[in-house]
C-alpha cells in the first residue's frame, strides 16, 4: 500500500529544504567571498590536458603553484574531460557537484545507520557543508566526497542474494582513482577470512572484495593501455614517492605521520612513524571486522574510514570528510556528547589557528599548539577506542550479516 506523506509531515520536509538551500546559498557566497582559488581543481584541469597532448603527466607541474601529479593513470583518464570547460564555468560547475555530492554523502551515512529520511538529509545537509574539512574541499575543488560517495553507495547496497555485478565497483573504483580506500577492500578480505575461520563461509565477503579487486584492476588496465608510459612510471616509481605530495609536518596533515612529524620536530619520523602506523592498522582493522561480523556495519565502515586516514602519509585535513558518517554514527547510537565533541573539532577549523606556513614552524610547536595541530588524528583514534569499547564481547552476541 502507498504511504501518503501527512501535510505536517511534508511542511517539516518543506521546512528543512528551505533551510538547506539558505545554508549552501550562504555558504557558496562565502566561499566567493573567500577568493577561493580551487587549485586542486586546475592540477585536474591539466592532468586532463596532458593525457590529451600526449605529455608525460608526472613530470607536469600545474598552476603558479607548481603542483605535480600525484594521483594514479586512471584518475587522470577522468579528468580529460575538464579541459574542454572555461575555468570559470569549471569552477562552478565543480561547486555545484561538491554539494551535490555531499547531499548524496550525507543520504548515504543516514541510510548506514538506518535514518535515510529527506528531512534529515536535509538538515543534516545544512549543518554538515560547514564543517571544515566539506569547506576545504569545496574551496581546493578536490573530489574527496566523490570518492566518499562511491565507498557508501557500495557498502550500503543490499542487492538480492547479498551479491550482484556492481557489488565492489565503487570500491574498485574509488581504489583506481586515489589509492587511500585500498583498505576497505582489505576489511572486506579480512572479515572473510575471519568468519571462515570461525565456521562461517565468509563468501559475502569475499565475493565482495573479489568484486573490488576486478573493478580496481580492470580500471588500472584500462589506464595502462590507454597511459602505458605514464602507467609504468607511476605503479614502479611515483607510488613510492611520499613527500611529492607535500611536507609531511604540515599542520593540514592529521595523520599519524604528521602527529608524530611534528611532536617530534622532524619531517621524517622514520621508523616509529612505521611501528605506530602498522599498531593502529591491525587494531583498526580488527575493530571494523569485529565490528562487521556483529551486523554493526555502520561501525565497521566509519572504523576502517578513520584507520586509513590515520595510517596513510598524508591525510589533509579536506580528506576527513569521513567525519560526517563520523558524527551521524555517533549521534543515532546515543553517544551525544562524542558526537557534539566531535562536531565541534571539525567545525572549529583548529588546525589553521596553530603557526603554519613558510618557514615551515610546524617544526617548533609546543605545547597546546602541538594538541591542537592533532586535533583531527586525536578525534580519530578516540572515535576507535569508543568503537572498540561499544561493541560485545567476543563470543557473544555473534550476527553473520552479508554485505
Amino acid at each position: 500500500m502507498t504511504m501518503i506523506a501527512s501535510p505536517p509531515s511534508r511542511r517539516r520536509t518543506r521546512v528543512a529544504l528551505g533551510v538547506c538551500l539558505v545554508s549552501f546559498t550562504a555558504f557558496w557566497a562565502a566561499q566567493r567571498a573567500a577568493h577561493v582559488s580551487l587549485i586542486d581543481l586546475m592540477v585536474y584541469r591539466a592532468e586532463g590536458a596532458a593525457v590529451r597532448a600526449g605529455g608525460d603527466l608526472y613530470a607536469l607541474r600545474a598552476t603558479a603553484a607548481h603542483l605535480p601529479t600525484t594521483y594514479p593513470p586512471f584518475a587522470a583518464l577522468l579528468f580529460t574531460p575538464l579541459p574542454l570547460l572555461d575555468p570559470a564555468l569549471l569552477r562552478t560547475v565543480a561547486t555545484a557537484g561538491n554539494l551535490a555530492l555531499l547531499v548524496m554523502l550525507v543520504g548515504l551515512s543516514l541510510r548506514l545507520v538506518g535514518h535515510a529520511r529527506v528531512e534529515t538529509v536535509c538538515w543534516t545537509a545544512a549543518s554538515a557543508v560547514w564543517c571544515e574539512p566539506v569547506w576545504t574541499t569545496v574551496r581546493y575543488g578536490q573530489i574527496n566526497l566523490l570518492l566518499a560517495v562511491l565507498v557508501l553507495w557500495d557498502l550500503t547496497r543490499r542487492p538480492a542474494g547479498g551479491y550482484d555485478r556492481w557489488t565492489g565497483v565503487g570500491l574498485g573504483l574509488a581504489t583506481a582513482v586515489k589509492l587511500t580506500p585500498a583498505l576497505f577492500p582489505v576489511f572486506l578480505l579480512a572479515t572473510g577470512i575471519v568468519d571462515r575461520r570461525g565456521g562461517g563461509g565468509g563468501q559475502p565477503w569475499l565475493r565482495h572484495a573479489r568484486g573490488a579487486a576486478v573493478a580496481f584492476a580492470g580500471a588500472t588496465v584500462l589506464a595502462a593501455a590507454v597511459l602505458p608510459y605514464d602507467s609504468w612510471r607511476f605503479w614502479t616509481d611515483m607510488v613510492f614517492r611520499a613527500s611529492r605530495v607535500g611536507q609531511p609536518e604540515d599542520t593540514a596533515n592529521q595523520a599519524l605521520r604528521g602527529v608524530l612529524g611534528r611532536l617530534l620536530h622532524t619531517p621524517d619520523p622514520g621508523a616509529l612513524w612505521t611501528v605506530c602506523a602498522a599498531v593502529v592498522a591491525v587494531s583498526g582493522l580488527a575493530v571494523a571486522v569485529r565490528a562487521e561480523l556483529r551486523g554493526r556495519r555502520a561501525w565497521a565502515v566509519c572504523a576502517c574510514a578513520i584507520t586509513t586516514l590515520l595510517i596513510s602519509p598524508v591525510s589533509w585535513t579536506h580528506h576527513w570528510v569521513w567525519c560526517v558518517p563520523l558524527v551521524v554514527l555517533l549521534w543515532s547510537r546515543g553517544h551525544r556528547a562524542a558526537a557534539l565533541g566531535s562536531l565541534l573539532v571539525f567545525c572549529s577549523y583548529v588546525p589553521w589557528w596553530v603557526p603554519h606556513g613558510t618557514g615551515r614552524p610546524e617544526l617548533h610547536l609546543t605545547g597546546a599548539d602541538l594538541v591542537l595541530s592533532a586535533a583531527y588524528g586525536g578525534t580519530g583514534a578516540l572515535f576507535l577506542a569508543l568503537a572498540r569499547t561499544s561493541l560485545p564481547r567476543p563470543g557473544r552476541d555473534r550476527v553473520r550479516v552479508k554485505p
